[in-house]
């Protein structure tokens, strides 16, 4: 019996000591979760670009109408709308319908225009003349730019020049 006693003891003093130290021991602390939201946002500007080749008409002879093109580039983000113009250039005299080229004090006119056909004048939509307008995509927009110098002019040998602006509103 006493063996019986001793080892009812040991199981009572380790239950004991498993009662004391127990509550020691760490708990898994209690999960708790909250949620939020935030906004996220960004705002797409509208923003364009144009690019202008040269118009190089090349040599010109008075006995008959010379006719030349150049290509404006046009990207605006999509979706943008947009107007492109033209002014008169640098040329002395010169007007929207009827641009000049110059070389010293000599002239030699010439006309932009939208079509093909070179029958609308290209300008700022005033004094009868167009503007060409579009609608930005995700590529690049060629946009071409004809001219014309009207035939019988009788002007001096040199290299004629101007300068015309090109103006892209949107």
């Amino acid at each position: 019996m006493q063996a019986k006693s001793l080892l009812g003891l040991a199981f009572g003093l380790l239950a004991s000591a498993a009662a004391v130290v127990a509550p020691l021991r760490p708990h898994p602390a209690a999960a708790a979760a909250t949620t939020a939201t935030m906004a996220v946002s960004a705002t797409v500007l509208s923003t364009c670009l144009v690019v202008a080749l040269p118009m190089v008409f090349g040599n010109y002879a008075p006995t008959a109408a010379s006719d030349a093109q150049a290509d404006l580039t046009v990207t605006c983000t999509p979706g943008t709308t947009y107007t492109l113009s033209l002014d008169k250039g640098l040329g002395s005299g010169a007007t929207l319908a009827q641009r000049a080229m110059s070389f010293l004090t000599n002239s030699l006119t010439y006309s932009l225009y939208t079509t093909a056909a070179r029958s609308v004048v290209w300008g700022d939509g005033t004094g009868g003349t167009a503007t060409v307008t579009g609608t930005g995509t995700i590529l690049p927009q060629l946009i071409t730019v004809y001219g014309r110098i009207p035939a019988s002019q009788n002007t001096a040998p040199g290299i004629y020049t101007d300068v015309v602006t090109v103006t892209l509103t949107y």
